[in-house]
């Protein structure tokens, strides 16, 4: 894959693949603990549960995200945003 740099895939995890529908070829698992996690604006869909005491927990289990290939740039821009 032309920019390797950008791209991990390890069918060996025990957990792979972590996303049902997602076994093809493009799946990245380079992004695997997704970097925007702590960001409420983050560019994923994650769900937003309100628990028991009132507290809202992010819940990205079923976000894909991260793990495609073609968002890598996307990722990287929304972090540099978010370092300044």
């Amino acid at each position: 894959m032309e920019h390797s740099y950008k791209y991990f895939k390890n069918e060996r995890c025990k957990y792979f693949p972590c996303h049902q529908g997602m076994e093809g070829e493009g799946f990245n698992c380079l992004f695997c603990y997704c970097p925007m996690n702590p960001y409420q604006d983050c560019l994923g869909t994650p769900n937003y549960l309100k628990c028991p005491n009132g507290t809202i927990q992010k819940d990205c289990s079923k976000c894909t995200f991260p793990h495609k290939p073609e968002h890598y740039e996307r990722i990287m821009e929304f972090l540099k945003r978010k370092m300044r």
